[in-house]
């Protein structure tokens, strides 16, 4: 064998490139089905993947037939390229590389939520090993290196319930009491809950007034945000608050005339429909990829039961019980893989939009 390659080592080069190539599409092969419903091994898959062609490029360059100080000439150059390419790219490439990891084990944020970087709102939608992307109010994809995030502050709003809020300026010549009670019905019929307001600032011409409440649903927010000024507006003009400048008043004649428009009692329960369909619209893929993150978890405490079911079909002595926990855990085993089917499904879908 060693002679054949002495007399014709472009087999070696071959070979050693249909070694690698296999290789590569077998561990492929391999980690996809590690990584079918599982929430962090993607990562892994990605650095392990790109090691495998790092070292098959290298590999199927030194495999070429040259002479030994060619070869070794070639080896140094490798060296200083790779070298050189780490040096360089170390703020980029292999920074985001560890940003990456760094955000999956900190774990601050996952799909599906919403978050605030600078000026960029969104939810997240993807986090890969080099980037993440946000979709924004106007249903656009914003990808932003991992660097970028790990560099700078991530503002994430609480599945559980974030505090919206709105503010309003208003005269002095208006009673607080009547502006707080006002502004107080205002989050209550937004929907929010223990609403309070506050006194942000005491200007020459106004007084800021900002009310808050708690919003339970998040994904919301936007709808939410929108009511809550609409019922502000509503609210202060049912009690005859004028909600206009001061000096626009002192700079009119209008006989005292109060600018505050006829209120026309409609149910706007079709508009609230509407605006929740159209917030759905906005961030669909962010609600797919938070109903795939939803699964994985569920996948995971199925992977906990089995593990618990086998514990006990171990320490099981009867044969009753035994064959009772073999049908749980044929169930489940069930569940789990129409479960893996669903998210690899939906993973498909997302990655073709």
């Amino acid at each position: 064998m060693d002679t054949l390659f002495q007399d014709f080592p472009i087999i070696y080069t071959i070979l050693t490139t249909v070694f690698f190539i296999f290789l590569y599409y077998a561990v492929k092969l391999l980690l996809n089905r590690q990584v079918k419903g599982n929430t962090d091994t993607s990562l892994i898959r990605s650095i392990i993947l790109f090691l495998i062609v790092l070292t098959g490029i290298i590999s199927v360059i030194l495999a070429v037939p040259m002479s030994p100080e060619i070869k070794k000439e070639v080896t140094n150059i490798i060296g200083i390229v790779i070298s050189a390419v780490l040096a360089l790219s170390s703020a980029t490439f292999i920074g985001n590389a560890l940003a990456g990891i760094m955000l999956k084990l900190v774990k601050n944020f996952k799909p599906g939520d919403f978050v605030l970087v600078n000026d960029i709102y969104g939810r997240v939608t993807e986090m890969g090993l080099f980037h993440t992307e946000v979709q924004t109010e106007n249903r656009d994809l914003t990808t932003l290196p991992n660097l970028f995030l790990a560099s700078n502050p991530v503002k994430v709003t609480r599945s559980s319930g974030t505090f919206i809020f709105s503010e309003v300026s208003l005269g002095y010549d208006v009673d607080r009491h009547k502006i707080e009670k006002a502004l107080i019905k205002a989050a209550t019929e937004a929907g929010l809950k223990d609403p309070f307001v506050l006194i942000t600032s005491l200007g020459d011409f106004t007084i800021v007034y900002k009310v808050q409440g708690l919003l339970e649903n998040v994904k919301t927010i936007i709808s939410s945000k929108s009511r809550l000024n609409a019922m502000v507006v509503d609210e202060l003009h049912k009690v005859g608050i004028e909600i206009v400048s001061p000096r626009f008043v002192n700079q009119r004649q209008v006989n005292e005339t109060v600018f505050i428009p006829k209120f026309i009692k409609q149910v706007d329960k079709a508009q609230e429909d509407k605006s929740a369909k159209a917030e759905n619209k906005i961030f669909d893929k962010a609600n797919e990829a938070e109903g795939i993150e939803s699964r994985k978890q569920y996948l995971q405490s199925i992977d906990a039961k089995l593990s618990k079911l086998n514990d006990e079909l171990k320490a099981a002595d009867d044969l009753e019980t035994k064959e009772t926990i073999q049908k749980k855990i044929a169930s489940s085993l069930e569940v789990k893989q129409k479960l893996i089917d669903r998210i690899d499904s939906k993973i498909d879908e997302l990655a073709k939009e």
